[in-house]
């Protein structure tokens, strides 16, 4: 069990505390099945941009269960991707890792990947032109919705960012000292969600993905990407939003 230091797990009561109150009033997305589940999410943007990248849960624990989703580790010490319920870590030499430790998350959003709608993304589309695709395939532009785009893209460039010290910068401080990693010709999946505007605060509005290659030889957080000739968006609307503040113990 990893424990926090006294200062660091007051400042974890507090935020959950007001976690839970955001948790208790997040609606629901309009969804066309009627199984939908609610994404797990650990901390909200919100706690992100305060600024406070203090680890709030285990990575390991939030993610069980879990095939896809994307976040971060405690002091924004990398990028965190979900895929096929493995969880890796993207620090800034770029590479994948397998994370098999205790490592904490001060944020993460993840669902077990039922795609509801599967349709071909045109060669040439841009990431910036994706959400519109989204939310067509997804029926809706509220509420929280699972994406998943695989496939080859021409151009395709994903960063990450090092570990913070207290006190903490802000977050557009921290992005501004980013390591950029230019991945075009790459075949790859791209995981994420697209948030609603009614959910601002519990996440950034619009499309946030992270996304690993093929091979796991590189990754990060998506900055920008053009699609190549067979790239694929599959979507899950969600069933609103469950901001965890314990998971059970194995």
């Amino acid at each position: 069990m990893t424990v926090l230091p006294a200062s660091r797990r007051a400042r974890a009561l507090a935020t959950a505390v007001v976690v839970s109150l955001l948790a208790m009033v997040v609606p629901a997305a309009a969804v066309s099945a009627d199984d939908a589940a609610p994404a797990r999410q650990v901390g909200t943007y919100a706690y992100l941009v305060t600024p406070d990248y203090d680890g709030l849960l285990p990575v390991a624990a939030a993610a069980r269960g879990l095939t896809l989703g994307l976040g971060t580790f405690d002091r924004l010490d990398g990028e965190l991707v979900l895929v096929g319920g493995r969880v890796y870590r993207v620090g800034t030499d770029g590479r994948p890792v397998e994370v098999t430790d205790d490592r904490l998350t001060p944020f993460f959003t993840g669902v077990r990947f039922r795609p509801t709608a599967s349709v071909p993304v045109p060669p040439g589309t841009a990431c910036a032109d994706l959400g519109r695709l989204v939310t067509q395939a997804a029926g809706t532009a509220s509420g929280m919705v699972a994406v998943r785009v695989r496939g080859t893209f021409s151009d395709l460039v994903a960063r990450s960012v090092p570990a913070q010290a207290e006190p903490y910068p802000a977050l557009a401080t921290v992005v501004a000292g980013q390591t950029v990693f230019p991945l075009a010709g790459s075949r790859a999946v791209l995981v994420g969600f697209w948030t609603g505007a009614d959910l601002a605060g519990v996440g950034a509005p619009g499309l946030h993905l992270h996304g690993v290659t093929a091979d796991r030889s590189a990754g990060g957080h998506v900055l920008s990407c053009i699609a190549g000739g067979d790239v694929q968006l599959s979507v899950e609307p969600l069933d609103g939003v469950t901001v965890v503040t314990d998971l059970p113990a194995d």
